[in-house]
């Protein structure tokens, strides 16, 4: 890997507190690599107790000012953010690729502009936080609803989409008025940092955003349970994400989960094949599965079971994988090789009960470009069938290109299957029936349903779980609304002394 992708723009430390980075004093690094051939990108200093708490202190001491400007003007530092990544968009793009070996194709075309667009929405929702009309529903008294910033919130993003998740924890908090301490994975933090560097470019004050370089079990838990810490945003497995709302309880703050998914995708038997088939690939390859809106399980009813798995297993086939920097690499590492392991193992396991490894399930040694594979965390997609309903495939996550397809007979039975797991983030229904495709959304227990695709998604539009996917809303002017808290306030209009209420204290007096 190309080490002047990152040069020497993070000597000063990996940490951006009040505006500024600085070194982490915990006197632990941390090695950023590339995934796709183990090579060093970044080393970073690890943030200690006091980092946190400085940047923590940063946040809170700028809350007065952000949370006191108007509308406007936070909106308006927002529309520069938005540009200033426009103008970095291919620095942005190549830095996100070493660091967590996306496809260069897939940071250019997907995670970028996504994050500009995400950044130009919520330049517009700060202007528009919505409430009911005032009125006076008493008769007695003008009733109205304010909308107010809840404070310092501490978010701790994943590694999958670490621009996009960075902006999704940090646009809606801001926008609505908040300061932010933002916690990205050890393994790739390098774009949340630039994301930061950006915001004060911007004109967004000093202590506004900050991000922390840290390990969870240290940085990530003092920061959750901060006492000047108001709310608590997490995108993470289940697992760890019932830590944080553990640890955000002791000192009751409001908290924002979203968890894992296993998306079900329902193929019945009028949808369009060809469709189908290219649908579950694309969506169950996407960030080389390392998506909690990918499409996990497919059930295909049995008119349509075969041809769907034939025409699955011949795309996986000719999916290529290779040097994320090649432009015509389709598929490139997990994010670690421990990642990959962790994948290879649910699939050796599958193997082990029974199960039909019709595609992949190996690691490969040469990509198309002639790469050579066995340096980095590469895994061949995989196409598994032959499974029972509560087999560990179909019913745990597990974060990579692996898509396992099971036959179903009537509709009812398909819907069932399809919420037959804790899960409940995505999902998506193949038909070219309206009442099928109504229903499929109506009955799946997920925060999203597709009809016809799956995977796209639109700033417009909220991001968020059921169940053990977890619960508040990403994107979207839902997004903004987690992100403030609401107050009534209730003015009398009468300018009597005493009302006809008080006799319930003054007796008949």
């Amino acid at each position: 890997m190309d080490r002047t992708i990152v040069g020497a723009r993070f000597d000063a430390g990996a940490q951006y507190i009040d505006g500024a980075l600085r070194p982490g004093t915990s006197g632990e690094t941390f090695e950023v690599t590339s995934p796709a051939d183990g090579s060093l990108v970044q080393r970073v200093d690890l943030a200690s107790d006091d980092d946190v708490d400085a940047a923590v202190a940063a946040a809170k001491r700028a809350f007065p000012e952000w949370s006191g400007a108007t509308p406007g003007a936070r909106s308006e530092a927002l529309t520069k953010l938005a540009a200033i990544l426009t103008e970095r968009a291919d620095d942005f793009a190549r830095v996100e690729s070493a660091q967590s070996g996306k496809p260069i194709k897939l940071t250019t075309e997907f995670d970028v502009p996504g994050t500009i667009d995400n950044t130009s929405f919520f330049a517009g929702a700060a202007r528009n936080l919505e409430g009911k009309a005032a009125g006076e529903w008493s008769g007695l008294h003008t009733s109205s609803i304010r909308r107010e910033a809840i404070g310092v919130v501490g978010s701790i993003a994943p590694w999958n989409y670490p621009l996009q998740m960075a902006a999704w924890k940090i646009l809606p908090a801001i926008a609505a008025g908040n300061t932010i301490v933002l916690k990205p994975a050890e393994l790739t933090p390098l774009t949340s940092l630039m994301f930061a560097q950006a915001a004060t470019d911007a004109g967004i004050p000093d202590g506004v955003v900050n991000v922390i370089t840290g390990k969870g079990r240290s940085a990530g838990e003092r920061l959750i349970g901060h006492a000047d810490v108001s709310m608590v945003s997490f995108t993470g497995s289940t697992g760890v994400g019932k830590r944080v709302g553990e640890v955000a309880m002791q000192t009751v703050k409001r908290t924002h989960l979203e968890l894992g998914g296993k998306a079900p995708f329902v193929v019945f038997d009028d949808a369009d094949l060809e469709a189908a088939v290219h649908g579950a690939v694309a969506a169950s390859l996407i960030n080389t599965g390392q998506d909690c809106t990918a499409a996990t399980r497919a059930y295909v009813q049995r008119a349509l079971f075969d041809d769907f798995v034939a025409g699955v297993a011949e795309l996986f086939e000719a999916v290529r994988l290779g040097d994320p920097f090649n432009p015509q690499t389709d598929l490139g590492p997990l994010v670690s090789l421990r990642q990959r392991d962790s994948v290879a193992g649910f699939v050796d396991r599958a193997r082990g009960y029974g199960a039909n490894i019709v595609a992949g399930g190996f690691t490969p040694e040469k990509g198309h470009d002639g790469t050579d594979l066995t340096l980095g965390a590469y895994y061949r997609p995989t196409l598994i069938t032959g499974v029972a309903q509560d087999a560990e495939v179909v019913q745990q996550e597990i974060f990579g290109p692996v898509l396992v397809v099971l036959p179903f007979d009537s509709d009812e039975e398909g819907l069932r299957l399809a919420n037959d797991t804790p899960y409940g983030l995505a999902a998506s229904a193949w038909t070219r029936d309206t009442y099928r495709a109504l229903r499929a959304t109506r009955e799946i227990q997920a925060g999203c349903v597709w009809v016809n695709d799956h995977i796209p998604i639109i700033s417009e539009m909220p991001h968020g779980g059921y169940k053990a996917s977890g619960y508040g809303k990403d994107m979207s002017q839902y997004s903004l609304d987690e992100y403030t808290q609401v107050k009534h306030v209730m003015q009398d209009i009468t300018a009597l002394a005493r009302k006809d209420w008080h006799r319930t204290i003054f007796g008949d007096r």
